[in-house]
């Protein structure tokens, strides 16, 4: 990465010196060229003068008609810069247009008549560079309905399970069925209206709440977007601001907390109703103060909807009906919380890192607050 980033670098600099030697040819070429031709007339008028065939106020008018000729050819320099940064920008634009499209819409998509929830993985295998898997042989089945948590360390493949549904990345072996039929046959529009994506870092867009809320969809009116956010119970805290729902949110929510934010995308999920919800570690960067309004809002939100929920706090999933526990890219264990910690596995391992020596050193730590002389 150093030498990626030492060539890419090199390069710049390169240009940005050709474009300041340049510069530094250009403005001398035209100020000598500009002081020549003052110079020339200077001379020639001079003689005029002399044989009185020109005034001298005809000389002086001529000297400020060569300084304005010149002055649009100096700009012309300025001009040309700010012609090749937008070139530069325009490049990037058109090669981004230009990109072929890599996961494409069948020629004749299917769909559920009814959409019902249910995800299916059929002995999926994932790789984002040849031969080096990050999914090995995923199988396991979601009913419609049912909430079923992914843990696991970092880089285990949790994450690779939801791209792969949301048809992010397209499967090497296996398939992803969505209500019975292979996510490939869908129409990927049509797919993900159906499916709610709530990440740990909310992305706000500049604008108002409300059209935070309804991302500008009009086939969510007020009265559901209003709805939405008191089922998120993030309504009181909007109903404080002085514009309401018409409070400004600035570039990526800044002016809010990473509670509030996290309410906001709850209420744009529920705002938009999908029938399967997906939550990457979407309550991992919340603060204990925080944490039980989330809770009550994270309730609300997977009510009568199929999910799958990443997480690293395992309070946030001990009431899942069922967990899986995702280790290099393969599901090593599958379980209810109880059934897991019985079988003393990986999931218990992660339990007692995450909870027994917590309450351990919690206990620790009143001990020595509460002891006397201390």
């Amino acid at each position: 990465m150093y030498r990626r980033f030492q060539e890419v670098n090199l390069s710049y600099r390169d240009v940005l010196l050709r474009s300041i030697r340049y510069n530094a040819v250009f403005f001398p070429v035209i100020e000598i060229f500009s002081a020549l031709s003052i110079g020339l007339l200077l001379w020639y008028g001079g003689q005029q003068i002399l044989s009185s065939a020109v005034q001298a106020g005809v000389i002086v008018a001529f000297i400020q008609y060569i300084q304005r000729m010149y002055q649009p050819i100096r700009d012309l320099a300025e001009k040309y810069n700010i012609m090749q940064a937008a070139m530069a920008s325009a490049e990037r634009i058109f090669a981004l247009l230009d990109t072929p499209e890599t996961l494409k819409n069948p020629a004749r998509p299917k769909a559920a008549e009814r959409f019902a929830g249910e995800v299916e993985f059929k002995n999926v295998w994932l790789s984002y560079r040849a031969d080096e898997p990050v999914l090995k042989d995923i199988s396991f089945r979601v009913r419609a309905g049912e909430k079923v948590a992914l843990v696991g360390a970092t880089g285990g493949g949790k994450t690779s399970i939801i791209s792969a549904l949301c048809r992010f990345y397209d499967v090497e072996r296996g398939a992803i069925l969505v209500d019975g039929i292979d996510i490939r046959k869908w129409n990927k529009q049509e797919l993900r209206r159906h499916l709610g994506l709530v990440l740990q870092d909310v992305f706000l867009f500049s604008g108002d709440i409300a059209t935070n809320i309804t991302l500008g969809d009009a086939r969510i009116d007020e009265a559901q977007m209003r709805e939405a956010a008191r089922r998120a119970h993030i309504a009181p805290f909007i109903e404080q601001l002085p514009q309401r729902y018409h409070e400004e949110v600035q570039e990526r929510g800044s002016t809010l907390s990473q509670g509030q934010r996290q309410l906001l995308s709850f209420a744009r999920a529920l705002a938009f109703d999908p029938k399967i919800l997906v939550l990457d570690e979407a309550t991992s960067s919340v603060d204990t103060q925080t944490e039980a309004l989330v809770q009550e809002a994270l309730d609300e939100l997977l009510k009568n909807r199929t999910a799958l929920i990443i997480a690293h706090r395992l309070s946030t999933i001990k009431h899942a009906d069922r967990i899986l526990v995702v280790h290099k890219g393969e599901i090593w264990e599958e379980g209810g919380h109880e059934a897991l910690l019985a079988k003393g596995g990986l999931y218990a391992r992660l339990y007692d890192l995450q909870y027994r020596f917590q309450e351990r050193d919690g206990k620790l730590t009143n001990s020595v607050v509460m002891a006397p002389g201390t």
